[in-house]
């Protein structure tokens, strides 16, 4: 609840104020690299952790249980003259209030990573200069996170670390490395931190508020209640896909809630079932057999 504070407040804080924000788990994945030296995988798992865990990326001061929750996993395709080319998963979670479960706020896959690293080399933060494509992304990753759990706590709340998030997108257009140029991909960086800040899908954001904070935390509550405010919070889900079809949203609520939103509809009524079947499956045609679940009866 703490952070829901500070999101209130996180246009008084001041800038002195800073703190680590993030409890990041780092997996450099090298199985699909052979003959080469290991060793400077590990070394850059290590080196990218420090920097998600050290760096003070704003001015947010959060307690060390209040740090959010996430992952990187680079899957490495290819490495040669200290050239990387990447996938990279980014997962980030956050505590349901007053309860042990945590949900899911992003489980994406970026597929065009690319930099240079040197062993050793260290990495250098900065949110005004390029500094290089590594940490640009890193950066980028780490508003991004904080954008949505902040979003998620209130309404709008992440409006500050999505700026952010757009000027390292600035910055990375200043270069010709992938995943950066507007409209090249629409999955892209470019893509996703356009639809967080565009005023078209801004229902997107009011919906994922009501869910998380009016929904979730609510469910200690009522669960029936929360259940209900949750379906017609997803409600609004059919007018933007009808505007916005091609939106990279639309794939991140996908992969990051569909699991939860079977489990929370085990209990529901047969009315209940059908409707968020019915609402979702217009949207994920091809998501049928997961969708199906919904309606099963609960054992």
């Amino acid at each position: 609840m703490k952070r829901y504070i500070l999101a209130l407040l996180l246009p008084l804080l001041s800038l002195v104020v800073v703190a680590q924000e993030l409890n990041c788990r780092v997996v450099v994945n090298s199985d699909k690299i052979q003959g080469t030296n290991k060793e400077v995988f590990n070394t850059l798992q290590t080196a990218i952790t420090e920097y998600m865990n050290d760096t003070k990326f704003t001015s947010v001061q959060l307690s060390p249980q209040e740090r959010i929750e996430c992952t990187l996993q680079l899957i490495v395709s290819e490495y040669a003259d200290e050239r990387f080319v990447c996938q990279l998963q980014v997962q980030s979670r956050r505590p349901v209030y007053n309860s042990s479960y945590t949900t899911t706020l992003i489980n994406f896959q970026d597929n065009e990573v690319e930099f240079d690293y040197k062993e050793y080399d260290p990495l250098v933060f900065s949110t005004t200069t390029y500094e290089n494509n590594l940490t640009c992304i890193l950066n980028f990753y780490a508003f991004l996170i904080l954008g949505i759990d902040f979003d998620s706590f209130i309404l709008y709340g992440g409006d500050p670390f999505f700026e952010m998030a757009r000027s390292m997108v600035q910055l990375g257009q200043s270069t010709q490395e992938p995943g950066w140029k507007a409209f090249d991909n629409n999955r892209n960086r470019s893509a996703i931190i356009s639809a967080f800040v565009e005023p078209a899908t801004k229902s997107f954001r009011e919906m994922w508020y009501n869910y998380h904070r009016k929904g979730l935390d609510e469910m200690v509550l009522g669960v029936a209640k929360a259940r209900s405010t949750v379906g017609k919070s997803l409600t609004v889900l059919t007018e933007l896909y009808k505007n916005n079809t091609t939106s990279v949203l639309f794939p991140m609520f996908k992969e990051a809630k569909f699991d939860e939103i079977v489990n929370i509809y085990s209990k529901a009524s047969s009315t209940e079932k059908t409707d968020m079947y019915d609402l979702l499956i217009d949207i994920y045609p091809s998501e049928g057999r997961i969708l199906e679940k919904i309606k099963e009866e609960s054992r």
